[in-house]
């Protein structure tokens, strides 16, 4: 089969290599898959450069979510067979940027029905981290105001949706004009540039100076020091990521004089620590899809030889929307 690997540790344009390999035999609790859809994560681009938590050995194949048919099944695994067409987490280093990659059972779940097989690869980890984030961490009521940072990337996105599935007001913040108006297809009720626009300033004003109630932070340092300029009395202040690269430090003084409170959230934990709750997640989740309340909006559908150059896109930031590997579009 054929596999993108990384041998040495660096950009992803630059140390994706296309392999001829044997395709990986499940162990027990694992299945194997053909890859129907594998969709670009921001930890598929940390991996390459050995800034993940996650540090598989070398070399390996990234690609950390799928939609995929079953082709074999090892021992000890109930309630999957061949045949069934699944979405979830791989199991590295045989990710899913190849046309074959291995699954762990208790983090695999039926495709949802209503969508494709590119959007359903997108459903898995952002829509998770979303929907743990707003609901379990964050307490998100309706008629609430959701400020999203990073609003047109994958776990950005993914928020928007969920948040106005909850009956909040969303606020997106993205770099672009391009950008922007993904963010409006997504639902935003407001959407603003930061490239030309101080999202303090707006989020001031279209609140009436309350600010935001929940905002929902991927980015990190600089965004975060000045979410905490724009959060509301008892607001929440989730913390995602860091995909600008810098973890800053929390002034608690400020949290404390403002009555805010900062929340952190590491939805893979989840796994181990609550695995039923993932399950119910997902039900939750396929529900909404049903409902066409959520959609992963897939802007790019990216041939096997398109990958790395799709990956190291979406490294530099100039990727709007869920860039995915579709095999068969």
């Amino acid at each position: 089969m054929k596999a993108w690997r990384v041998h040495e540790l660096g950009e992803p344009g630059q140390v994706l290599r296309l392999d001829t390999v044997v395709r990986p035999e499940p162990g027990p609790r694992q299945l194997v898959v053909r890859v129907t859809g594998a969709a670009a994560n921001f930890p598929d681009v940390l991996m390459c450069r050995g800034l993940y938590q996650v540090k598989p050995p070398l070399p390996f194949t990234p690609g950390v979510e799928l939609c995929g048919e079953v082709v074999a099944v090892g021992d000890d695994v109930d309630g999957i067979a061949i045949g069934d067409r699944v979405i979830g987490g791989t199991s590295l280093p045989y990710g899913g940027f190849a046309e074959y990659a291995l699954m762990e059972a208790a983090q695999t779940f039926p495709a949802p029905p209503t969508l494709d097989d590119a959007e359903a690869a997108a459903l898995y980890i952002g829509y998770q981290t979303g929907w743990f984030g707003l609901h379990r961490r964050a307490a998100l009521q309706a008629g609430e105001t959701l400020l999203v940072h990073a609003a047109a990337g994958g776990v950005g996105s993914a928020a928007i949706q969920l948040g106005k599935a909850a009956g909040a007001r969303v606020i997106g913040v993205v770099g672009g004009a391009e950008k922007a108006e993904y963010a409006r297809q997504l639902g935003a009720d407001v959407v603003i540039d930061r490239r030309t626009a101080d999202f303090v300033e707006v989020v001031k004003q279209v609140t009436d100076n309350r600010g935001a109630d929940v905002i929902y932070d991927p980015v990190g340092g600089e965004v975060y020091a000045r979410s905490t300029k724009c959060i509301a009395f008892e607001g929440r202040i989730l913390v995602v990521g860091f995909a600008g690269g810098e973890i800053q430090s929390a002034a608690l003084n400020h949290a404390l004089v403002k009555n805010y409170s900062i929340v952190g959230l590491h939805w893979g934990l989840y796994n181990a620590h609550d695995p039923a709750a993932v399950a119910e997640c997902h039900r939750a989740l396929t529900h909404l899809a049903a409902e066409g309340a959520i959609r992963p909006l897939v802007s790019e559908r990216l041939a096997l030889a398109d990958i790395a150059d799709g990956v190291q896109r979406l490294a530099d930031g100039k990727t709007v929307g869920r860039v995915v590997y579709a095999p068969s579009s």
